[in-house]
């Protein structure tokens, strides 16, 4: 689900949830983060949803934003490595030379991605969550 959200300085953006209980989750333990200002305080905001005529049919060939995202998380998990936490300390690594360079995922604190941004390393959110556990 794609929530509009809000900081307590006014930032207003966008992230993407599996459902409305893994927001709540994930915001109780501060693992969400402002991409504007880095506060942890951040809630939902007024939306308004996007409502598609009832007959709408996607285009012939035309993947649905749902079969998108399903497709490119089978493109991740089947060309990345998973690293779970260690997302942050791997990413970091590699830009040192310590390891060689190759395509990861895993998870990262609000503050580490955030660190990661400002040093001008390259990673990105995924709209998606990964079925590993985390032991």
């Amino acid at each position: 689900m794609l929530f509009q959200l809000v900081c307590p300085d006014n930032h207003s953006f966008e992230s993407w949830f599996r459902d409305s209980r893994a927001f709540d989750d994930l915001a109780r333990q501060n693992q969400l983060m402002c991409p504007h200002c880095g506060s942890t305080e951040v809630k939902k905001s007024l939306m308004a949803p996007a409502v598609s005529p009832v007959r709408e049919v996607p285009a012939a060939g035309k993947p649905t934003k749902d079969q998108f995202i399903a497709a490119l998380k089978q493109h991740v998990e089947q060309n990345s490595e998973y690293v779970g936490p260690k997302f942050a300390t791997e990413v970091r690594r590699m830009h040192t030379g310590e390891l060689p360079e190759r395509s990861i995922y895993g998870e990262a604190k609000p503050a580490e991605a955030l660190k990661l941004l400002e040093d001008g390393l390259p990673i990105i959110p995924l709209p998606f969550l990964t079925n590993r556990k985390i032991n």
